[in-house]
Formats: structure tokens, C-alpha cells, sequence
């Protein structure tokens, strides 16, 4: 990931190009946020650049693109519009999954398909009766013939009217404890969704994640078949801190740059005098470089660890990657609220280039998307058991 925060080169070091996908986000993202809308014309950019199928395995018909290709694709719309963002990072943790835990056996034959029809993968991992616990369900895999059915009452579905397949989680069988959960591969075709609450927030407002009762039925080779507690730890986990991480990043680096230039304004009203703003956008730059260094730390922790063939992550991973969330989710605050103090009144108009307004509702998103308090919890469980470095 790159030191420079104007991020105007939009084909990745990897060769992922998202100048499509960026400039339509770009042009649409006021309107998405204004509307609380779906960021169709991204999506839809990202589709016709093969973005979407760019994480799955190269001989399924995808690219099996790094977390560093997909993070600074992730980084890139993030800055241009998050919810477009947030959009391409959370259907890639759902297409992750995929790559390495459904990329062999009958269910091979589901990936090859959503990777040759750019198929948009959404997640329905919480539960109405399971107080945001990802890592248990009320709901279970039931036999219906020669297929299966779930019912799911899920408090937030992130753009699951619009999602070609919902990946939901579920108890193995009726007779399964809580967390003994697998992994549903939905299509829309097989699946009903019935909205249950509304989705007017004040940021990520393209997201569209209101509350569904998800009805699907579909056949038992759509149940991934390795236990969700190895997906989760091996895979959504980390998949979902780095890329969230890295579109928070690019909400970081719109900040600046919308600070830069009001500086360099400044400073071209004043030929040969350093303006007094200029010494508060370096000290910005040292929080956001201190932002940008954590979240590449952890992508190559995350691609070491890939790269290792482990099945299972150490504690310390775990507790690392928890901790990529939690300074991150507050890094982005602190970035887009000193550049606002920098930008003065300019940044605080709504109709001004140097507004903050959507990025600074969008900065207090993730604190609250998977509760901050939530993850400092699973931290303190972790703790106990780790011994250091390992």
C-alpha cells in the first residue's frame, strides 16, 4: 500500500483496474448517500471489470487475486464512495470463503458458476434471537426432501435485495447445538426475503442493510462443508478487518487530500509564507501514516499466514486481527476530524469541495458495524489463553 494519499493511478500494483468501478462511484456517490441507495452503477463497474469474481481460485474462473490486491481495490473505492466500498470488501470476504473452503467437491460447481457470471455475494451471519453473536445460531439446516430449507430472522442483511446469493449462517441440523454452524450458499432464485426494518443511518447509507426473515430452499450441495468456525477464524475473520480496514482507509485519505488542498489553497494566497495550517496537516499526516502502517502490517500478517497452508490461526492472529479493527474503527475518526479542524467552516458546508460531512458520518460507521465493545470482549476471553508471540 502506497505512502501517497492521492491515489489518482486506480490499476493496482497487482493488476486489478478499477478506474471504471472508481469513477462510477466517484460520480454516483453523493446521490447513494443522499438516497440511501444501492451503488448500482459501481457494482455494476465492478462487474464488467471482473472485480467481483478477482478473489476466487484461478481454476474455478477467477484470478486468486492476494488480500493485498483486493485491499487496495477495497482502499481505492473507499475513498470514492464507502458504501461502494464496503460493498466490494464484504462480498469479498463472502467469495474468500469460497476460494478456500468450497473450491473442491460437488460445491465446486457453485463457485465455477458465481465466478463466471460475477455473481454478488452477500452475508447473513446474525441472528434476531442470538444478540449479534456470529459464532452461534438459533436457526438450522433442515432436510425437505431431496433438498434442504433454512429460516433465518436476521437483524441486518448488508444489500441483500440486491446480492445474487445470500451465504447465511446455520446450525448443522435441528439436533445441533448452537455453535455448530454451517455455511448456506442461497441464490436469489431459491430464496425468499422478507424486510423487516428500515435502513436510515447516519452513514453507510448505500449499504442498504435493513432486517430480513430469509426463506430459502435449495440443494445440500450449497452447504459448505467445513464447519463455520474454521471459516470464521481462517477466513471472514480476517478477510472482513482487512478489507474493512483498508475502505476505512480510503475514507481517511479523501480527508486528507480534501485538507491538502485547502492548504495548498492557502498557500497560493501567500506566495513565499508557509500557511499556519500547513503545520497541523503535517501533524494529520502523522496519525494518517500511523493508520496506513497498521493496516499493511496486517495484511501481510494475514498473507503469511495464508501462505503458511495453516488450517488453523494462532490465538496471537486472532487477538491481532481483532486489534486491526478496534484501531482502525478509531483511526478514522481521529483522521477525518482533524482534517475538518483544519478545513474550518469550508469543511463543515455541505456545499463546498472541502465538505467532510459524508465522511465524517461514514467515519463513526465502524465502530458500531460488529460493536467495538463486542470484539473487546472476544479479546479479553483470548487473552487468557495467550502466551505471547505465538
Amino acid at each position: 500500500m502506497g505512502v501517497s494519499t492521492e491515489l489518482t493511478d486506480t490499476t493496482s500494483s497487482s493488476g486489478l483496474d478499477c478506474t471504471e468501478a472508481v469513477a462510477a462511484a466517484t460520480a454516483a456517490a453523493a446521490e447513494v448517500d443522499r438516497d440511501a441507495r444501492f451503488p448500482h452503477e459501481a457494482v455494476e463497474a465492478m462487474r464488467g471489470a471482473g472485480l467481483l469474481s478477482a478473489s476466487l481460485p484461478t481454476e474455478l474462473g477467477g484470478r486468486s487475486s492476494s488480500i493485498t490486491a483486493l485491499a487496495d481495490v477495497a482502499r481505492r473505492l473507499g475513498a470514492a464512495c464507502s458504501s461502494a466500498g464496503m460493498v466490494f470488501a464484504m462480498h469479498h470476504t463472502q467469495a474468500l470463503s469460497l476460494r478456500f473452503h468450497a473450491a473442491t467437491g460437488p460445491i465446486a460447481d457453485l463457485t465455477r458458476h458465481i465466478a463466471e457470471t460475477e455473481a454478488l455475494l452477500a452475508s447473513s451471519t446474525t441472528e434476531i434471537t442470538t444478540g449479534g453473536d456470529t459464532g452461534s445460531s438459533t436457526c438450522a439446516v433442515e432436510p425437505d426432501g431431496d433438498g434442504v430449507r433454512l429460516e433465518k430472522n436476521a437483524p441486518v442483511i448488508s444489500y441483500g435485495a440486491y446480492a445474487d446469493y445470500i451465504c447465511a449462517t446455520a446450525r448443522r441440523s435441528p439436533d445441533s447445538p448452537p455453535t455448530d454452524q454451517v455455511l448456506v450458499v442461497c441464490p436469489r432464485d431459491d430464496t425468499e426475503l422478507e424486510q423487516t426494518s428500515q435502513w436510515n443511518t447516519l452513514g453507510f447509507r448505500g449499504t442498504c442493510s435493513p432486517g430480513f426473515l430469509l426463506r430459502a430452499r435449495t440443494i445440500p450441495d450449497h452447504v459448505v462443508p467445513v464447519d463455520y468456525a474454521t471459516i470464521s477464524s481462517h477466513t471472514m475473520l480476517p478477510s472482513s478487518h482487512t478489507l474493512w480496514g483498508s475502505v476505512w482507509l480510503g475514507i481517511a485519505d479523501a480527508a486528507v487530500d480534501k485538507a491538502r488542498a485547502q492548504v495548498r489553497s492557502a498557500a497560493r494566497r501567500t506566495p513565499g509564507q508557509t500557511p499556519p495550517q500547513a503545520a497541523k496537516l503535517a501533524d494529520l499526516l502523522v496519525i494518517h501514516q500511523r493508520f496506513e502502517s497498521s493496516v499493511a502490517t496486517e495484511i501481510r500478517r494475514y498473507e503469511q499466514f495464508l501462505a503458511s497452508g495453516e488450517a488453523e490461526p494462532t490465538i496471537g492472529f486472532a487477538i491481532a486481527m481483532n486489534n486491526l479493527k478496534l484501531n482502525t474503527s478509531l483511526a478514522v475518526v481521529d483522521v477525518v476530524t482533524g482534517a475538518l479542524a483544519l478545513t474550518g467552516i469550508n469543511g463543515y458546508r455541505e456545499d463546498h469541495a472541502a465538505s467532510m460531512g459524508r465522511l465524517l458520518r461514514d467515519a463513526y460507521g465502524p465502530q458500531v458495524m460488529v460493536s467495538n465493545d463486542r470484539i473487546r470482549a472476544n479479546n479479553a476471553k483470548l487473552v487468557l489463553a495467550y502466551r505471547g508471540r505465538a
